[in-house]
This record gives C-alpha cells, structure tokens and sequence, in this order.
C-alpha cells in the first residue's frame, strides 16, 4: 500500500477518493505513540498524510470553549505522528492551515517564509505552533484555506457560507479541493518537502461567490451583508482574512487554476450534486 490516510473527516475521505485503490483510512486515532508507531509497522506505508485535527463544530469558535480538545488535535497529534514516521523513515505530508495571516502583504499575498501574523483564534494559534515545529524536520506541509469543492456537504465553504443568514464580504484565498489534490500529489510525486500554499491563484471574495452561487446554482437565492465589526460583536474568536503567494508552487513547474474560474467550475459541479440528489 502506498498511502496511509490519518483522519476520517472532510480532507481525508477526499484524498481517499481521489488517490483510490492506492490509499487507506487508518482506523487508529493519533493519540497513543506505540499505537500510531504499531500500525505504521503494520501496514508500511510509503507516504504517510496527516488530515486530522479539529476545526470545531460548527465553526471554529467551537476551540475557543475546547482548548485542551483542539491543542491535542491540532499540536499534539500531528508531532507524534511525524515522531513515528521520522523514527520508521517514512515520508510524512501534513495538510496545515493558510489561516495564520491577515492582510494582503501589499498585494503580494503572504509567502511561505512569512512569519505568521494572526492570533485572533485558537485554532490558529495552533495551527501556527504546529506548522513552526514540524517544519524542523522533513515534512511536506500543505497549506489549505476555506475548502469547497463540487459535493454539498456540511465542511463544504459553499455549503457553509449559503447556510449563514449574514455574510461578511472580504477578499481571501480559497482552495478548491480539486486543484488542492491534483496539487498536493504532484509535491508529494516530488517528495518534497517544507511549507507549501496550496491555493488557487488570487483571492475572491464571499460577495463574489455568492453572487455566482445565485447565477448557477440557485437564482432564488438572497443574502445579506454585514460588517466585520458588526461580525465581530457575535462571534467569540476573530476569522483570518488574507491573501497567500502561490509563487512557490510555480517556481516547482506546478500551475494552480485562477481562483474564481476554480471556484465557477466547482458551482457547476455543485448544482449538478443537487440536481442528482433530487432526481435520486
């Protein structure tokens, strides 16, 4: 077997379908270094990738009341697998968070040697402290930001944002699942290895996507604006908004799609589920 997939939520179960007869879901958690060493023994993967942690439930405030829960998930979990691997020589890929900056850095979007400027959540504290270590050792880390894909689905971002009764409206990257795939195995063909953005070229924002939500999907569709601040006063961790550099990426010979012809395809894609599920 040649890969071996360590998390059963969103990302994971999407590396499975997309990776197929190659890879494996583990059925063990990462919380038992012995354990976690055992089934690498077991099953000798020759590419280990890390998809879990938590984001909370149903948004990442969820962290803010689960400290322990998230750092465990989020920094514990992520070094004793990396531990096992490192021990067994077997080449680990971590899939981290982009949500680490604000800002635009100018225009240039924030690149991979940029040091991390956001600490208004929990999660991204954690996400930073984990991303800081592992990059000591030789690690592919890929990078994801507001995930969203052509499948409706609760951890879906199109799924997520149509759900909410008022949306803020902020440039920011935005991975779309099929380029963050086709993406990631090209780094991981290369072996290589370090912090990788993985986002499609250039930001979007919510405004811009729901806007094409409601000329593809869904033309009965509404929504309502409000401001950061506004957002702010009812939720009790702050949201990242940023722009990440994908320069690094086309420095290894690896275009990344423009992100709001991804983000159309995938809309496509999306009301083509829906009308599926319908019909079904």
């Amino acid at each position: 077997m040649k890969y071996l997939i360590f998390g059963k939520g969103y990302i994971g179960n999407k590396f499975k379908e997309f990776l197929g007869e190659d890879a494996m879901l583990s059925d063990v958690r990462l919380e038992d270094y012995s354990a976690v060493k055992a089934e690498l023994e077991k099953m000798r993967p020759e590419v280990v990738i890390n998809c879990a942690g938590k984001t909370g439930r149903p948004n990442v405030d969820w962290c803010e009341d689960h400290k322990t829960e998230t750092l465990f998930s989020n920094v514990t979990a992520p070094l004793i697998l990396a531990s096992a691997s490192q021990e067994l020589g077997i080449y680990m890929v971590h899939v981290g968070s982009g949500c680490v900056y604000e800002g635009y850095k100018n225009g240039e979007g924030f690149n991979e040697d940029d040091a991390p400027n956001f600490f208004g959540s929990f999660y991204s504290k954690t996400k930073a402290w984990s991303e800081a270590m592992m990059k000591e050792f030789p690690i592919l880390q890929l990078r994801l930001r507001m995930p969203l894909d052509g499948e409706p689905g609760e951890r879906n971002f199109i799924t997520k944002i149509t759900k909410y009764p008022k949306v803020i409206s902020i440039p920011n990257s935005v991975s779309v699942i099929d380029d963050f795939l086709q993406v990631g195995k090209a780094l991981i063909d290369k072996k290589a290895t370090g912090i990788y953005n993985v986002t499609n070229e250039g930001t979007i924002n919510h405004q811009e996507i729901l806007d094409m939500y409601k000329e593809i999907v869904d033309p009965s569709y509404n929504y309502e604006l409000f401001s950061v601040e506004e957002m702010e006063k009812i939720t009790k961790a702050k949201r990242s908004n940023c722009g990440l550099s994908t320069k690094k990426l086309e420095a290894e010979g690896i275009k990344i799609r423009p992100v709001k012809e991804a983000v159309r395809d995938a809309l496509y894609k999306y009301k083509e589920n829906l009308e599926k599920a319908k019909a079904a």
